[in-house]
């Protein structure tokens, strides 16, 4: 088997983190969601991955490069605009032949991996699987219908009046009738090849396409609350370890990783959480279920269930941070300047929380 990533798209419901970065590059317990999509279809036994990438193609080849650090091999298809996922399918017939292939969107997280789903599909005689999960708002999502035996009725993109609860997560696995089935259909009203019309196709045409219900958790992490919650749940199955510097005026909890180079001065820090390589925490509290990036600095501060982005600097500040995603290079800090005033300088689509 084959694999397809999906990492275009502008990730505009992550603004501003994403208006210079790739939404699938950003680190959810300090590793990049991507890294870890890469990491779970090559413990499932795929060494040859197709990255679809768009206009933030040179950040993730340059992340990424040709798959060496993971032994896989790694091809990017570049697709000059976002016309859908069955559109990826479209513009990677040549990478894919006739080989059966897993769809894996590279901004989701899914418990568990794939190995299992992947085992499944590659012994069988399906010309599909595709994984749904039940949410509470699965209009924002494809839903599935199902019969009484468990077959797929229909498939539906966003529907206003969703037919069940029961939402597409972002893996598919196809045999070579998807590329049947994408010559086969229309853009949608909103102008895109839809993968759930091409699914849709399949079903119409007699083709097997099995659904298999995933029981454990899935963000998909398009949102700030999102990243957040994905975070959380990664941090709660980290194998904790302390590889840095901890001085004896610290604490640091048993479900604390300290990567190499990180030291922690005069601090209190609760897990799970996760301290990156050659960030400093000096005087500071660092709450459960932050995760903070390599090269930051956090001076007389606390912080709590927040990320952290790379390069950052948080010093002297009097309230405790909460909630919050502080991206790359972000400065924070009290200033002497009288009046006391505040002073920002934020990017479109920032919200900042002032008590």
């Amino acid at each position: 088997m084959k694999a397809l990533i999906l990492s275009g798209g502008k990730g505009t419901r992550l603004y501003p983190l994403t208006y210079t970065s790739a939404k699938q590059l950003i680190p959810v317990a300090n590793k990049p969601i991507l890294f870890r999509v890469i990491e779970s279809i090559r413990d499932a036994g795929i060494c040859d991955i197709g990255i679809v990438v768009g206009d933030t193609a040179n950040e993730v080849k340059e992340a990424v490069g040709r798959g060496g650090h993971w032994d896989v091999n790694i091809e990017y298809i570049h697709q000059p605009v976002p016309l859908g996922l069955a559109h990826c399918v479209k513009i990677s017939q040549e990478f894919l032949g006739d080989d059966r292939f897993v769809m894996f969107l590279g901004d989701n997280v899914i418990q568990g991996g794939i190995s299992p789903l992947i085992r499944e599909f590659a012994s069988s005689e399906w010309n599909s699987q595709i994984v749904l999960t039940r949410i509470a708002h699965p209009e924002q999502y494809g839903v599935a219908e199902l019969d009484d035996s468990g077959r797929i009725v229909r498939l539906v993109e966003k529907p206003k009046n969703p037919p069940s609860d029961l939402a597409l997560v972002g893996i598919y696995m196809f045999d070579k009738h998807i590329h049947e089935a994408v010559d086969g259909i229309k853009p949608s009203w909103r102008g895109e090849l839809e993968i759930t019309d091409a699914i849709q196709w399949l079903v119409d045409h007699d083709y097997a396409v099995h659904p298999y219900i995933h029981r454990g958790w899935w963000i998909d992490t398009g949102q700030p609350g999102d990243m957040l919650e994905a975070n959380d749940l990664v941090l709660e199955e980290l194998d904790y370890k302390v590889e840095g510097y901890v001085d004896r005026d610290s604490q640091v909890g048993r479900r604390v990783t300290v990567e190499r180079g990180a030291e922690i001065i005069n601090s209190v820090v609760r897990g799970p959480s996760i301290i990156g390589e050659n960030t400093r925490i000096v005087n500071s509290y660092i709450g459960p279920f932050t995760s903070i990036y390599h090269d930051v600095v956090v001076e007389n501060s606390e912080i709590e269930h927040s990320m952290v982005l790379e390069h950052s600097h948080i010093t002297d500040v009097g309230t405790r941070i909460q909630d919050s995603l502080i991206g790359r290079d972000v400065v924070i800090n009290r200033s002497p300047i009288r009046p006391r005033a505040l002073k920002l300088t934020l990017g479109d689509h920032s919200k900042v929380g002032i008590l």
